[in-house]
């Protein structure tokens, strides 16, 4: 008889694991590496986990704890409500045992959150110095020995002591009273130097800025587009009234550097002009041509310097010629070149300037004489084209030259001869007063 086929033979073998395709596992395990280890969905399952794991197990020493606590309280109860002794230090000491048990780690964990172990140390040092010191003083009888000395002393006598103790401690909080007052009183006037420093740093920013809006402004005045002069009666009329304004406001550093840029650009100075369109004329040299005779200036100064301060300032080439600077103090200043021609100086200060230069004339010295009202000035001899030196004070004035000298003392009179460095021996007083 022939075998029955395989088919039909019972499988006794245990049916296989549904295995899923490899495309799935791949993804599977592609997700389970991609996925973050601490994942909020692994992290609750975790803790879930621990919490059924750890709960009863930390539960059960707790219940006990305080159900033993609760028992030794009853028992403490029970031998007080009894007058047993025993029974109630046996309750006592079996609660305060329990409880320290229970408050021990509580502890531990509340000095491990708010000290350091470095902390911790140094509590423990301190502590054991502590009781060292304690210790030396019981094993050497110090401290009988301070009981001693203590009982023999007379504490009458030093109530009295104790309250001179107090009134110098009056005097001594009245003394530091005022030293603190003292010391707020330094540290406020510090503070008002410092806050007067900044305030006068940030003035001078501000008065630099309004310098430089005023060089722009007189700029695009007077010139044209090509960059010639074309200064018109109304725009030298305006042209001056600017000048007036910014020279009243600014200080004597900002009246120098304004002088500076108007005599450098020629606007002080008498430039040639031509006679039909009255526009300055170029000398062929790339410059205007000057005409002190019958010239025409941008800016005229006039009185707008009368009195003002402009000591310890540099003033160098500056073309100051026919203007009133009656009072004014040059004391200091650098005036090296300077042209004060015609300009009225009377009772002007000069002390310690430098004269290396500086034109008080045209022509010579002996021919020269001070600006007059009435006679037009001669530039070849010098006549009338002097500047009005009566009252000016020249003390320890440097580099003045002999004709400078000689000019100062014949027209200065003779309280300006009083000041003349090198004296005015010899030459005549032609003022007469």
């Amino acid at each position: 008889m022939s075998p029955e086929p395989e088919s039909s033979q019972p499988n006794l073998s245990p049916p296989p694991a549904v295995v899923p395709p490899s495309d799935e596992l791949s993804d599977r395990a592609q997700d389970i590496e991609l996925a973050p280890q601490g994942s909020l969905s692994q992290q609750a399952l975790a803790a879930l986990a621990s919490m059924q794991g750890s709960q009863p197990e930390n539960r059960i020493p707790d219940i006990k704890a305080v159900g033993m606590t609760l028992v030794a309280i009853a028992i403490m109860t029970i031998g007080l409500v009894l007058s047993n002794a025993l029974v109630a230090w046996f309750g006592v000491v079996l609660a305060l045992v329990l409880s320290i048990a229970v408050l021990l780690p509580w502890l531990q964990a509340v000095i491990r959150e708010l000290l350091s172990r470095q902390e911790r140390s140094l509590f423990v040092a301190l502590a054991g110095i502590v009781a060292a010191l304690f210790g030396i003083a019981e094993l050497t009888g110090i401290n009988r020995r301070l009981l001693l000395w203590g009982s023999q002393i007379n504490w009458e006598a030093f109530g009295t002591l104790a309250e001179w103790i107090g009134a110098l401690g009056q005097i001594l909080i009245a003394v530091l009273a005022v030293f603190v007052a003292w010391r707020q009183y330094v540290i406020s006037k510090d503070l008002t130097i410092q806050q007067n420093l900044l305030t006068v740093q940030q003035n001078l920013i501000t008065q630099q800025q309004t310098i430089d809006s005023y060089f722009q402004g007189i700029s695009e005045l007077v010139l044209d587009d090509e960059g010639l002069l074309e200064d018109w009666p109304q725009e030298r009329a305006l042209a001056e009234g600017r000048t007036a304004a910014i020279l009243s406001s600014v200080d004597r550093d900002g009246k120098a550097k304004i002088l500076r840029f108007l005599s450098s650009s020629k606007l002080l100075t008498p430039l040639k002009r031509d006679s039909r369109l009255g526009r300055a004329i170029l000398n062929g040299d790339g410059g205007y041509a000057e005409d002190r005779v019958f010239g025409v200036r941008v800016i005229d100064l006039g009185v707008m310097l009368a009195g003002a301060d402009l000591s310890s300032t540099d003033l160098r080439w500056t073309d100051l010629s026919d203007a009133n600077l009656i009072r004014v103090n040059l004391s200091g200043c650098d005036l090296v070149r300077a042209n004060f021609a015609r300009t009225i100086l009377a009772d002007a200060k000069f002390n310690g300037a430098d004269f290396k230069g500086t034109r008080l004339f045209y022509g010579t010295a002996e021919t020269a004489s001070p600006r007059s009202r009435t006679e037009p000035p001669n530039y070849k001899t010098g006549e009338y084209t002097g500047a009005v030196i009566e009252g000016a004070d020249f003390t320890n004035v440097q580099r003045m030259s002999e004709s400078t000298r000689y000019y100062c003392c014949a027209w200065g009179g003779e309280k300006t001869r009083a000041t003349i460095p090198g004296g005015c021996s010899g030459i005549p007083n032609k003022l007469g007063r």
